[in-house]
C-alpha cells in the first residue's frame, strides 16, 4: 500500500484515539484548575471533569467543580470525579458519592467539602467530625444557595 493512503488513515486513528473520553491522572502540584488557576496539590479534594468529546478539566477542590458546572449551560460529562477523603489521590463517580461539609475538615477553596464513595463513609466521619452529608443532588442544591 501506498504511504500517500496510509497517512491519511493513521491521521484520522490518531484523531479519533485523541478524543477519547476517559479521565486522565492528576499531576499533583503540577496541574493548575481549571476554575480557580491554583496549583492542585490536595491529594484529598480534588476534582475532574471530562467531556463527552474527551476534553478533560481538573480541579483543586470539588467546590470548583461544583462552582464550574454552575457556570456551564448544555455541556454533556463522560465522568464527573471527586478524590475519595479516605483514599488520597483516588477519583471516585462524584454523582454517585457522598458529600460531607465539616467545619473540621478544610478544603482547599474554604467550602470544608470531602467526597466519600459511600454514605456509610461519609457518616462515619461525620460522627467524628460533626457536619453535614449529601448525596450529588443535595450537594448541587445546597452550593447554589
Amino acid at each position: 500500500m501506498k504511504l500517500s493512503k496510509l497517512l491519511p488513515a493513521a491521521a484520522l486513528l490518531l484523531s479519533a484515539a485523541s478524543c477519547a473520553q476517559s479521565p486522565k491522572p492528576i499531576n499533583y502540584g503540577n496541574d493548575a484548575c481549571h476554575y480557580c488557576k491554583m496549583t492542585i496539590v490536595d491529594k484529598q479534594h480534588a476534582a475532574e471533569a471530562v467531556t463527552q468529546k474527551g476534553k478533560v478539566f481538573k480541579f483543586d477542590a470539588i467546590e470548583c467543580l461544583v462552582n464550574y458546572l454552575g457556570e456551564q449551560e448544555g455541556q454533556e460529562y463522560a465522568f464527573l470525579l471527586a478524590n475519595d477523603y479516605e483514599k488520597p489521590g483516588e477519583l471516585i463517580p462524584a454523582e454517585t458519592s457522598y458529600y460531607l461539609i465539616s467545619p473540621n475538615i478544610p478544603s482547599p477553596m474554604g467550602a470544608f467539602l470531602s467526597a466519600f464513595e459511600t454514605q456509610e463513609r461519609a457518616r462515619a466521619v461525620q460522627s467524628e467530625k460533626g457536619g453535614d452529608v449529601f448525596d450529588w443532588n443535595g450537594l448541587i442544591g445546597h452550593m447554589n444557595n
